[in-house]
């Protein structure tokens, strides 16, 4: 059976953190993954490392920020270590520090993969996270994603299928596309139009538009070893938590 993980930045609006890694834990999630704010400082980094402690929970993937590793690269890989975590994930670049070009998106992908070099030299595994606008065509046709993942051999993807798809991507397709760098998904749903407004258009998965079923089996055929379940802003992230590890379960089991 696959070992489900949580990205808990679907639970950020719910503390504590120790109620939440409960909860996850008594649902039966086996690992998380963790994000930027819960490892800023010595004293949110001994309450991760606590609450992983008590429910069991591991944390093999996290995202830090691109500042933070071209910063201090030593000190995320003391973090990434003491946490247990084997993949250190590039989440996010602000609209206002996005190239305009092709030029400019091929320099910022040279930028990132200089600044993991020396995390997967180490023997981390090093990878981009993606939103919508990395799958948005440039003015050549080139693709964002393309020019991040081609300046290294060792740039690794966490595809999120479900923003890829917003962008007007085929997912399935681009499983295939990537397959060679895809080592983490983000699992999540999009909401039929005009539903969950309260929720920014997202949904639990299984309950939304994504033909979740054909996704999982794609990539699970591929080897991804961390299927991570995320929503980014579920009202009630109990539920979301539940109804989402009961239908990536009945995949394994079909």
């Amino acid at each position: 059976m696959t070992r489900f993980s949580y990205q808990l930045y679907s639970s950020r609006n719910f503390p504590p953190l120790s109620n939440t890694l409960a909860m996850l834990a008594e649902c039966g999630y086996a690992e998380v993954e963790g994000y930027g704010a819960l490892m800023s400082d010595e004293e949110s980094i001994g309450a991760l490392e606590e609450g992983l402690a008590a429910t069991g929970l591991t944390m093999p993937t996290a995202h830090f920020s691109l500042d933070q590793v071209k910063r201090s690269p030593d000190a995320v890989m003391e973090i990434a270590n003491r946490l247990g975590i084997r993949a250190i994930v590039i989440p996010y670049i602000a609209p206002e520090e996005r190239p305009a070009d092709a030029a400019g998106w091929a320099a910022f992908g040279r930028n990132v993969a200089e600044a993991g070099k020396p995390l997967s030299d180490a023997g981390f595994t090093f990878a981009w996270h993606n939103h919508d606008f990395e799958f948005e065509k440039l003015n050549n046709g080139a693709l964002p994603i393309d020019l991040i993942l081609g300046a290294g051999d060792h740039m690794k993807m966490e595809f999120d299928l479900a923003w890829a798809a917003v962008a007007g991507a085929d997912p399935l397709r681009a499983i295939d596309t990537y397959a060679d760098r895809i080592v983490a998904a983000h699992i999540k749903d999009i909401a039929p139009d005009g539903q969950n407004a309260d929720e920014d258009g997202w949904a639990d998965v299984g309950h939304g538009t994504m033909n979740w079923q054909a996704l999982y089996a794609a990539l699970k055929a591929l080897g991804v070893s961390s299927m991570i379940v995320e929503h980014d802003n579920p009202s009630d992230h109990r539920r979301f938590a539940k109804r989402s590890l009961e239908t990536v379960r009945s995949f394994d089991a079909r």
